[in-house]
């Protein structure tokens, strides 16, 4: 996509957005018009509100904000006004309003976002092609100065990553098996970035035990899939360590799921989706930061070879665990990859994984949990996720919850039988297995894989791309 600047007396775009505040005022050198539609309640400001009309020969969208008139607002705004013109295309220019809070860099970046979040397309896998819909080829910028242009043009470069990480969610798995996830990672990194995959046998071969386990139930192959980007001038006491989920589908095992919503377990490969397409962010915007980027990426079936409840497991670092539920799988296969990352060098690691209903029933689908053994590893994450628009809070680790997972026969189970602190208790068993340094663990599962529109700029259900903007604005920090 194409991001430009404009002065507003020499605009030309097929599509004006018009951010006005719930009782606000449209943005300096609004037509007056438009100030009428406002003042009169026939242009709606309060959150999502959109309303289209034509002055004077020029398409314009009127963009409630709400009261808040935050970020997400403006990615909303910009993401109402692309859909409902989208049989228009061609240009849409974002007014940046002066009177708001928000300065013009961050106005702008939020409508890059809301431009291209707003516009992703789920029905790829029609017959027949999809007819009455036009691209938005470019963004101008209106009442923005450089670095407002700058903003857009960067978050757009960011948000289409998030959008192929959402392609791969959204792939059913009869055709993203593990062994294509790995393939597709290879096509879609940039040269920059070097990517190998490891099958079954080489999994075996290096004592992942866990990891092993998960796949011996599925016909399709494992991957362990590794991405490294090294580029020039990067600090050489740095490496950044991205580890990621990839369960292509997830029955949940012997321990079987419920056969309702279990289609959308195609989406359990998010995290290592957005590890994906984060690292193929890194080096598009060609950050000077060494990253290592680790998705273990399998099916959990069940079958007359799948592990089972009562099994004890070797993991690649030595631990012995006893499954007591093949369907907590995914602090599984993040052991062994979660020890391989800090094995290859990583200093500092973050893992994303959909990995506890826990979590969404305590944050929802706005906001993922993280656990970090770190305080300042912590903070940089924190405000990462806020700036970039991936929302996050921080959860409690302590050792006394170790307790939980305690196993009689071994040195850990993987999952206990009280229903309490699920998602604190899978945090607190990756821990054994992050080594030493700082080390956090996304539990992604509530804002990864939309089960409904949000309501906001991710009005589709399914794969949002969630992590993508986070991984890219902490690398982007941590190279500044």
């Amino acid at each position: 996509m194409q991001v430009e600047a404009q002065a507003g007396d020499r605009l030309t775009a097929d599509v004006v957005v018009v951010p006005v505040a719930e009782g606000g005022e449209a943005p300096g050198g609004a037509d007056e018009r438009v100030r009428e539609l406002v003042a009169s309640g026939e242009a709606g400001t309060d959150f999502g509100a959109v309303t289209v009309t034509v002055v004077d020969g020029q398409r314009i969208a009127v963009a409630g904000l709400g009261r808040r008139a935050d970020a997400d607002a403006v990615r909303t705004a910009v993401a109402g006004a692309a859909r409902d013109t989208r049989r228009v295309g061609g240009t849409l220019a974002y007014v940046v309003n002066d009177s708001l809070e928000l300065g013009a860099a961050e106005q702008a970046r939020a409508a890059a976002d809301g431009l291209v979040f707003g516009t992703y397309d789920t029905r790829k896998w029609r017959s027949r092609e999809i007819t009455g819909k036009k691209d938005f080829e470019r963004l101008v910028i209106v009442g923005g100065d450089d670095g407002a242009t700058a903003a857009a043009d960067r978050a757009a470069r960011v948000a289409t990553w998030a959008n192929q990480a959402r392609d791969l969610s959204n792939s059913p798995p009869n055709e993203l098996t593990p062994e294509r996830l790995a393939e597709r990672a290879s096509e879609l990194a940039p040269d920059s970035v070097r990517v190998e995959a490891f099958d079954r046998k080489q999994i075996l071969d290096m004592n992942m035990g866990a990891f092993a386990a998960v796949a011996q139930g599925a016909d399709n192959e494992p991957r362990l899939i590794v991405m490294r980007y090294e580029p020039e001038g990067a600090k050489t006491d740095f490496t950044l360590g991205l580890v990621g989920k990839a369960i292509t589908f997830d029955t949940g095992g012997i321990s079987l799921k419920p056969a309702r919503g279990m289609e959308n377990m195609k989406g359990d490969m998010s995290g290592g989706a957005a590890v994906v397409a984060g690292m193929c962010a890194i080096a598009d915007l060609q950050l000077p930061v060494r990253t290592i980027a680790v998705i273990a990426s399998s099916e959990n079936m069940p079958g007359g070879h799948a592990y089972r409840p009562g099994d004890v497991l070797t993991a690649a670092n030595g631990k012995t665990i006893e499954v007591t539920n093949t369907d907590a799988e995914g602090r599984l296969v993040l052991a062994d990859a979660l020890w391989y990352a800090r094995e290859q060098g990583a200093t500092h690691v973050m893992d994303l994984a959909t990995l506890t209903g826990a979590m969404m029933v305590a944050l929802g689908d706005l906001y993922a949990g993280f656990f970090a053994n770190d305080d300042g590893w912590a903070d940089a994450i924190f405000s990462a996720g806020e700036a970039s628009g991936d929302h996050i809070w921080r959860m409690p680790l302590h050792p006394r919850y170790r307790r939980y997972v305690k196993s009689s026969y071994a040195d850990m189970k993987n999952s206990s039988d009280l229903r309490e602190a699920g998602a604190v208790l899978a945090a607190e068993f990756l821990k054994e297995f992050a080594g030493e340094g700082p080390w956090a663990h996304l539990d992604i599962a509530g804002p990864a894989f939309l089960e409904r529109s949000r309501g906001d700029y991710l009005w589709q259900p399914g794969g949002s791309g969630y992590g993508v903007r986070l991984i890219a604005e902490l690398a982007s920090r941590i190279a500044a």
